[in-house]
């Protein structure tokens, strides 16, 4: 049944990982833990996403599920309350990586194997599945460099950069694969981390950039992710920006998608999530049924090595770059949106709406 998902196989015969006592015919529970609610895809597409592969996978098994709204020690207390109720594998997206660690030692002392979820939590987890952090944060900021060639910008101007959580440690990574492009290409004049991935805090960071360097120097903005950019534009736009300057994002996030149509956001990072949230159950049930994750085809197992120095099994994503000119052939053609979902009356007017009508008008005559 495993082998069948073309999520990656398991061999019977491999080293069992922690657990192990559970059946796929019987059935067993599984925890889900994510971080928060304010990024639109944790509820929207991995929790059904990842409830769905695991009804394919075990028929019985039954999923537990919690949000920790950003608050580490919320997660905390989700995670005991799991672990007493009885669960026979933990799924874990952490708010901190850090002080997730607790957790996953509390997990494996009881003999509960745990499999990282789109972050890696220290304490040395079982599994390991995300998307490759650091090529996401390349391809945020070669976009932020051909959308200044572009429009003619480049070597001009300074560029703002608003990160991510530096609890998350996804967050470095894509900061830290942003400044392998950019640094020594763009002057970058103000620079800020920002906690929870707050886009009202990434707001008030824009509003400290563009009075620090004024508004008509700043020639593009590298933001994290797409909520921090609608923060941004806001930003942009209540002091008196007209021409908005590039701003990347992150999470193809529907509001994302719809600036990036209508001119106001120039990219983001599509990250495929329903293969992660898959690979993510295929790996629980392996390491629940004391069989081996081994992976397969697209999803190659690989190594990654935690904080602590452990060596963590891993699949890593490709992450895909979203502009106006290929939102229809990555979220559209993936069935991630529909035409529909994305052209609402405030974006009726814009090319990609006005194309999508057309063709409806054609088909209707």
């Amino acid at each position: 049944m495993l082998a069948a998902t073309g999520c990656g196989a398991t061999t019977t015969g491999g080293e069992a990982a922690e657990g192990g006592d559970a059946s796929v015919e019987e059935g067993f529970d599984i925890g889900l833990l994510l971080p928060e609610s304010k990024t639109a895809r944790y509820e929207k597409f991995d929790r059904p996403y990842f409830e769905e592969a695991v009804a394919e996978l075990c028929e019985k098994c039954e999923v537990s599920y919690q949000n920790a709204d950003q608050d580490t020690s919320k997660q905390q207390s989700q995670a005991e309350a799991m672990l007493t109720e009885g669960i026979d594998v933990m799924v874990l997206d952490a708010v901190d990586a850090e002080a997730a660690a607790s957790v996953v030692q509390q997990a494996k002392s009881q003999g509960v194997p745990v499999v990282a979820y789109d972050r890696l939590a220290q304490g040395g987890v079982d599994y390991y599945v995300s998307f490759d952090n650091q090529t996401v944060g390349r391809t945020q900021g070669t976009a932020l460099i051909e959308a200044l060639e572009a429009e003619g910008t480049a070597g001009e101007g300074e560029i703002v950069m608003i990160n991510g959580s530096p609890t998350d440690p996804n967050a470095a990574d894509f900061k830290a694969g942003a400044h392998e492009v950019l640094d020594g290409q763009v002057e970058i004049g103000a620079e800020y981390d920002t906690a929870d991935w707050s886009p009202d805090k990434a707001q008030q960071q824009m509003e400290q950039a563009i009075t620090s360097i004024g508004a008509d120097d700043i020639t593009g903005v590298y933001s994290a992710n797409d909520g921090m950019a609608a923060g941004i534009i806001a930003a942009l736009k209540s002091a008196g920006v007209e021409d908005l300057p590039p701003v990347t994002g992150q999470d193809a996030e529907l509001a994302g998608i719809q600036r990036i149509i209508s001119g106001d956001q120039y990219m983001t990072v599509y990250k495929a999530i329903r293969p992660e949230a898959e690979v993510a159950a295929a790996m629980a049930v392996a390491a629940a049924t004391g069989e081996e994750y081994e992976g397969g085809g697209e999803h190659m197992l690989t190594e990654v090595e935690d904080a602590d120095g452990n060596t963590v099994p891993a699949v890593l994503l490709e992450p895909v770059a979203v502009t106006e000119d290929n939102v229809e052939d990555t979220v559209i053609s993936d069935g991630f949106y529909s035409i529909e979902e994305i052209c609402t009356d405030a974006y009726a007017d814009t090319e990609l709406c006005e194309q999508a009508d057309g063709g409806d008008e054609d088909e209707d005559k």
